[in-house]
């Protein structure tokens, strides 16, 4: 899923104009060093303007990218940070993950509390392929996923604490002010069935 990272990394420099100065905060970065994680951090051309913020220790992390700043943050918690600290908040692929449809609110709110933009990816449940269990073709409907995820033995991933799957609706239905948002598709670009989603609000200018 490199390429698929890379254009959501392509689609948030586009979309954001981000630019030299700015100040980024990523948060939900992974501590585990590992493929193509923590995207924005390999790509970004100035990562001493990104603030990453994860749920571990971060060691290894600080280890990968020296020239990043690293926060530790807590599941479900505010932020560690003032209002409009940021120019820009972005987060990849974790917003199905937080547990539930008002902490996703909760989430996003804070995203947006922290920073003038925002920037959020997610893994469409339309991808041919669900990305967290490799089942293909089952995700679509929350019955056949259940039973392949039963018959797999991958049933941690039918828990809403575990996974949420988004869809495009989905999505747009979490978002407050929805006149200041754009959504589309990003990723493995595959029209309705792409391999990502994305809502950002929408850039000055």
């Amino acid at each position: 899923m490199q390429r698929a990272r890379t254009n959501i990394y392509n689609d948030f420099k586009r979309i954001t104009g981000v630019s030299k100065a700015e100040r980024i905060l990523d948060v939900g970065v992974s501590d585990v060093i590992q493929g193509g994680d923590n995207i924005l951090e390999r790509l970004h051309p100035y990562p001493s303007q990104i603030t990453a913020a994860g749920l571990g220790e971060g060691e290894d992390f600080r280890q990968a990218f020296p020239e990043v700043s690293y926060i530790r943050i807590h599941a479900g918690g505010a932020l560690p940070f003032g209002d409009k600290e940021f120019d820009i908040a972005t987060a990849n692929a974790v917003l199905e993950h937080v547990g539930s449809e008002a902490a996703q609110r909760h989430f996003i709110h804070e995203l947006c509390r922290v920073a003038n933009r925002v920037f959020i990816a997610v893994p469409n449940l339309f991808f041919p392929v669900e990305h967290h269990t490799g089942i293909p073709l089952a995700a679509w409907r929350d019955e056949t996923f259940r039973v392949a995820c039963a018959i797999t033995k991958k049933t941690e991933w039918t828990y809403p604490a575990q996974l949420i799957l988004m869809s495009k609706p989905y999505l747009e239905s979490l978002l407050p002010d929805r006149d200041a948002w754009q959504t589309g598709y990003t990723g493995l670009r595959l029209k309705v069935w792409s391999s990502n989603l994305y809502a950002s609000t929408v850039a000055p200018g």
